[in-house]
């Protein structure tokens, strides 16, 4: 099999611990000038926005020199920009580094905090964070945590090594155990393994279980449970499918405490709302380095708000 020629590395620096976007102009097309692609391409950015970046230079080659208005049209060919980045509102938490080597970075992630970017969420991001605080541009997320679940997150210094990194995700070799806080079900038999078909299409906001050969498996079981009818849960996916605990506990009717999805899709709060966060949190990390051979078993120190005061928690604070 043919193999695919890397593209060339970014004439651009970053810029708020954000890439510039690369574009690579596509091998057949009616355009004349790369101005007329990226005009139709782009559109949703408004009118004349192109325009107005090519007559700023803010559209660079391969090579770091501005692309000019009338510049042709070339099958193949990259250019790369940064695009203007949204208003965002500063998620008031701070990331903890839990472990740093040569080759990974390991961070107790806040809740709200995305990530990596996506959509309204850029530089208000683990990723571009950890870039911006620790000084390493090349760093790269090995896997995600949801925007609202707090945790450890794992993120690679070397590029050349990430895909070492995610394999252990995507061939499970890591042990992944989380934490959650939710109604106490005194008439189930404990542990429990779920076994269901997890979907989620593009554009729904959950995830939802259907007919079919199960692609998630969780462990849940409470670890403690008290008189106000909380329970503290402990939650072991063999899987990995998006929002496969949460989607797992509502099925069990205990959905999580301040799970604004499951079981039911609640109006969004306005930005800048931290209140009554998403109570899951992924616990422990364990894995083998596939560069060193050193075992790792992480440890988050957080500790969900309503366990600790539901009242505090419920009220906000």
């Amino acid at each position: 099999m043919r193999r695919r020629t890397p593209p060339p590395p970014s004439p651009l620096p970053q810029r708020d611990g954000i890439d510039a976007m690369r574009v690579r102009l596509p091998g057949e097309g009616h355009w004349a000038t790369v101005r007329e692609h990226l005009v139709e391409r782009l559109g949703g950015a408004g009118p004349g926005v192109v325009d107005g970046m090519l007559r700023a230079g803010l559209i660079v080659g391969a090579d770091g020199r501005a692309v000019a208005p009338d510049t042709a049209y070339v099958p193949g060919m990259f250019v790369w920009f940064h695009r203007e980045l949204p208003d965002e509102v500063p998620v008031p938490f701070p990331l903890e580094v839990v472990h740093r080597d040569a080759h990974l970075v390991v961070v107790d992630k806040p809740h709200f905090l995305a990530t990596t970017p996506r959509g309204s969420h850029v530089t208000e991001t683990a990723l571009a964070r950890l870039r911006r605080e620790l000084d390493i541009p090349t760093l790269g997320a090995a896997h995600r945590l949801d925007r609202l679940t707090a945790g450890l997150v794992l993120f690679t210094v070397r590029p050349q090594e990430r895909g070492a990194y995610q394999t252990l995700f995507s061939d499970r070799r890591v042990r992944k155990v989380y934490e959650a806080v939710a109604p106490y079900d005194a008439s189930r038999a404990w542990p429990v393994t779920v076994r269901s078909r997890i979907v989620k299409e593009r554009g729904t906001m959950a995830a939802r279980e259907v007919p079919g050969e199960p692609n998630a498996v969780s462990r849940i079981e409470p670890v403690e449970h008290r008189a106000d009818g909380l329970a503290r849960y402990r939650l072991v996916p063999e899987t990995g499918q998006t929002h496969q605990l949460r989607v797992h506990m509502s099925a069990l009717g205990v959905p999580i405490l301040g799970d604004p999805l499951y079981p039911e899709v609640a109006a969004p709060v306005p930005p800048g709302d931290f209140r009554r966060p998403l109570q899951l949190l992924a616990r422990e990390l364990e894995f083998t380095d596939p560069m060193t051979g050193a075992e790792h078993r992480l440890r988050s120190r957080r500790v969900l708000g309503a366990w600790e005061s539901y009242d505090r928690w419920a009220a906000g604070g």
